[in-house]
């Protein structure tokens, strides 16, 4: 069972965007810290009433967000 939910993390003209890895959840806030908090909701919001088991995933699960940088042109 995974212990941790990740999200992938990019950066549009005027938001990021946080896409689930380990759930089917997309979410997007104005500022990193913002994101943070949406994707917390919306992780809460996925799992409510659920059993976290169902998703293969631990009970109080982590979340590591992954956040991709624009290309190094060397």
């Amino acid at each position: 069972m995974k212990r941790i939910i990740q999200f992938h993390i990019s950066k549009g003209d005027k938001y990021y965007t946080a896409e689930g890895v380990d759930l089917p959840v997309v979410t997007q806030g104005k500022t990193l810290d913002e994101l943070a908090v949406n994707i917390q909701e919306a992780v809460d919001l996925h799992l409510e009433g659920e059993n976290p088991a169902d998703f293969d995933i631990a009970p109080n699960p982590s979340v590591l967000m992954n956040f991709e940088l624009p290309q190094i042109h060397a």
